[in-house]
Formats: structure tokens, sequence, C-alpha cells
């Protein structure tokens, strides 16, 4: 199954200056957050990938016609390095598509660009390129196959840290609580389409919330809940975090390195009604 990632945004909050490579090429341990996402679907089998380029696309470029092996592999070195053998590899099997999809086009329109690589698939695979995770796909392609919905995206509790807190009509403080308490679900991506999703797509719109809400009255749009590992790197402390769990070998998202994700295997779904999946 194809994988559509969209990895041209400007990512302003994760710049450190004119200078800076792309958000989606920003380094967790030895290798930037896009190669974990595009594990991360590798681990699964789906090893097809077409990526929406704009910003710091030649950065993307780079990254992957001089990959290296051995950064992430174990490997022998012989013959004064003229013989490497390496043990295992990561993308030898991966076909990966470049599309360059424009400088400030959003998400819906990246995806309208790439349309003739992915319209003759029955269903086909789309994401964020800064979000980690952990969520069972196989579970969430069958669900998504077994409804006859257009698009489904990933549940999470609101991420927040903030706290929210209720007040009198006397502006007396009665409650502070966690914001995620309050049962809410955000976009977290990790989307499941079939190519009806075109017709719900615009120019000049994007497709969350955009498109999405022209699926809702015909109930074409599936949440799929899940309480498990997942977080976005949109800033620079989000990094950090997820750079401070890497190096301490704690790394949920990692499934396909035993050594680093605990053994763990992918949390499940939850399966049950909840509120609202909120846009991200």
């Amino acid at each position: 199954m194809k994988v559509v990632l969209f990895c041209g945004g400007l990512g302003m909050r994760m710049r450190e200056g004119a200078a800076s490579a792309p958000k989606p090429m920003a380094m967790i341990g030895d290798r930037p957050l896009l190669w974990h996402v595009m594990r991360y679907y590798a681990h699964f089998g789906h090893t097809d990938f077409v990526l929406c380029l704009g910003y710091g696309a030649a950065a993307v470029k780079d990254y992957f016609l001089h990959y290296d092996e051995t950064l992430s592999n174990d490997f022998t070195l012989a013959r004064g390095g003229r013989d490497v053998r390496l043990f295992s590899s990561d993308i030898t099997d991966w076909n990966i598509t470049f599309i360059d999809t424009g400088l400030n086009s959003t998400i819906g329109e990246r995806l309208m660009r790439v349309r003739k690589h992915v319209e003759n698939e029955p269903m086909f695979l789309a994401n964020y390129a800064d979000t980690l995770t952990d969520a069972p796909l196989p579970e969430m392609i069958e669900r998504f196959r077994a409804s006859t919905a257009t698009a489904s995206l990933l549940a999470v509790p609101v991420q927040s840290t903030h706290h929210v807190i209720d007040i009198t009509d006397d502006d007396q403080v009665t409650r502070v609580r966690p914001i995620r308490e309050l049962m809410q679900w955000e976009n977290g991506g990790y989307f499941v389409l079939r190519p009806e999703i075109f017709s719900a797509l615009r120019e000049g719109e994007d497709m969350v919330p955009h498109a999405f809400e022209r699926l809702l009255p015909e109930r074409r749009l599936l949440a799929q809940r899940f309480t498990g590992f997942w977080r976005a790197a949109d800033t620079f402390k989000d990094r950090a975090e997820l750079e401070e769990l890497y190096h301490a070998g704690r790394c949920p998202w990692m499934l396909w390195d035993g050594n680093r994700n605990g053994g763990g295997a992918a949390s499940a779904l939850l399966s049950s009604p909840g509120a609202p999946a909120l846009s991200r």
C-alpha cells in the first residue's frame, strides 16, 4: 500500500534560522524525523512512499541520494574500508517518489498534486512527517477496510500539558485539572484514505478541516481512537524530549528495534464511542 507523506511545510516553530533544514529533517538520534516515520510504515511492510516536498526539498532529496546504511545497521569493514558488509539494511526495498508540491501549498493541495500516483489504489496511507507513534497499523487498516468510510484518522487525547480551571460567577476557582481530562480528541494524522477523498478536496483549502467536513454528512470520516504512545515534534521542546527518549533507549515508536522499544507490541485501539476528534 502506498504511503503519502506531507513534508513540505516551513516548520517555523522548529527552525533555528534561515539556514535550518526543513522540520522533517530534524534529527532524532542518528536519523531524521522523516526516516523514523517511514521506518514505522516499512516495519508493517509498506515501503512505497510518495514524498510531498516544498520548503527544503533539496535537503530531503540529498539525504536519500547519499543515504548511509551504516549509521543504523551493523556491518563489517574489510580491505581497508573498500569492502563494507552490512548485516541488515533499512531502505533496500523502499521505493521513494519525490514530488515538488509547492512552497506554500496546504496539506490538501499537496495531496491533490500527487493524485496520479495514488488514485488507482483501492486505499492508500497518508501522514504528517513529524508525528511518531506505536499505533497498530494493521488493525487500523483492517478496521477501515471493513467500513464504508472515505477517510480515517488516528484520534489521540489532547497533548497539551496546560491545565483548565472551573470558575464561579464571582471569579472563584473551584477546580484545576489537566486539559487531557476533558475527554476531547485531537487529529493525530496516520490517515487511511480511499481515492474518493479527491472529490472532497479543493484548491485553496486544506484536507483538515475543509475536505473532512464534506465527509461528515454522509458519515464517511472514521476516527480510530488511540491512547498509546503518540508524539508530534512541533517545537524544539518536543524534539528535545524525543531525543532524550532516544538516548535513554525508551523509544516506543521504534517497533522495528527490540533494543530500543522495550520489546513491547503496539497498544490497542479503543472501540467504544468517544468525543469528536479535533482538527490538528
